[in-house]
């Protein structure tokens, strides 16, 4: 199991970019695929994207495709996500997850969770 904290969350007008980063803790992160998930307000948490262990494979939700990267340096135990062109609707906490199955990512199960970072789109 990983230890996650995410950092790069704020406060961006409509349009605009941030990028959001996910440290991780232990031996085992480059063995892991790693996602990304959020949580609006009054809303369940949803997957965002996931990449497998050696970056080769990536996977987004279609709200976010083609605006948000996820991308990883595994030398660096640390996960990416871009996000360009931010809409009002992606103000939600954004949370890191990781685990040993690609797939499992992506249908929603990681085996651990970071705490989260506020991401506030203004209009």
């Amino acid at each position: 199991q990983v230890q996650l904290v995410e950092s790069g969350g704020g406060l961006v007008q409509a349009g605009g970019s941030l990028r959001l980063s996910c440290a991780a803790s232990g031996r085992t992160f480059g063995a892991y695929a790693m996602g990304w998930f959020r949580q609006a307000p009054g809303k369940e948490r949803e997957f965002v994207a996931a990449i497998r262990w050696s970056g080769e494979d990536t996977n987004y939700a279609d709200s976010v495709k083609g605006r948000f990267t996820i991308s990883r340096d595994n030398s660096k135990n640390t996960v990416y996500l871009q996000m360009n062109s931010l809409k009002p609707e992606d103000t939600a906490v954004y949370y890191c997850a990781a685990g040993p199955v690609y797939r499992a990512i992506s249908s929603g199960y990681p085996s651990s969770w970071g705490q989260g970072t506020q991401v506030t789109v203004s209009s």
